[in-house]
This record gives structure tokens, C-alpha cells and sequence, in this order.
């Protein structure tokens, strides 16, 4: 079992930054991908960002790319989302997500075993 806690989230001016925390614990999370998802009111949860844990490399949706940055922290198994220059529709429950293995397809949910709480992320214009 793999437990997930987010944290980091908040209300936020439109061109401000947050960074989320993922706080893992249970098994070890080595050979595994982690993502964010987010989901606005009324809308499906979506892809925002992943990153295999051994190896580094990152995924993210074409709409945060330039703004969002995706890392972890293998001392303290942490994983991260930096967020700059929020905007409205950034505005959602982000969530952190866990998958056994290595993934081509780390946008689609049903790669993700273990999924956290959510926290929420309000951009005020």
C-alpha cells in the first residue's frame, strides 16, 4: 500500500506561484510514476503532470507547460508541483497519484493505483 498526502494548496492572485507537496509513505515508490491531477467544478479530474521516480523524466499537459514543474525528493520522498503564473482556470482540486512500473500513456488515470486527498487551488483574477 502506498499512501499519498497533499498539502501547499490555496488562494492565490492570478500570476502567483504555490507548490504542492505529496507527502508518500507505505512502500517504496522507486519504480514507480508519479502524477498530479487536478478537477475543476462540474468538469472531469485531468492531467496535469507526471514523473517517473527512478528515472526523472517528466510529462505534463500542453497547458502548463512553461509554468508548472513537476520533482520529487528521494530523502524525503516527497513530490512536488511548482506552479507559476497561475491563472483562472488553473483553479481546482489537485490531486497526487501513484502507478506501479513505468507508463507510455502517464495522462490516463487508470495507470494510477493510489490516489491522496486533494487539495485545493483557488487563482483569483
Amino acid at each position: 500500500q502506498v499512501q499519498l498526502v497533499e498539502s501547499g494548496g490555496g488562494l492565490v492572485q492570478a500570476g502567483g506561484s504555490l507548490r504542492l507537496s505529496c507527502a508518500v509513505s507505505g512502500r517504496t515508490v522507486r519504480r514507480y510514476t508519479m502524477g498530479w491531477f487536478r478537477q475543476a467544478p462540474g468538469k472531469e479530474r485531468e492531467f496535469v503532470a507526471a514523473i517517473n521516480w527512478s528515472s526523472g523524466l517528466t510529462y505534463y499537459v500542453d497547458s502548463v507547460k512553461g509554468r508548472f514543474t513537476i520533482s520529487r525528493n528521494n530523502a524525503q520522498n516527497t513530490l512536488y508541483l511548482q506552479m507559476n503564473s497561475l491563472i483562472s482556470k488553473d483553479t481546482a482540486v489537485y490531486y497526487c497519484a501513484a502507478g506501479e512500473g513505468r507508463t507510455a500513456t502517464p495522462d490516463r488515470r487508470v495507470q494510477y493505483d493510489y490516489w491522496g486527498q486533494g487539495t485545493q487551488v483557488t487563482v483569483s483574477s
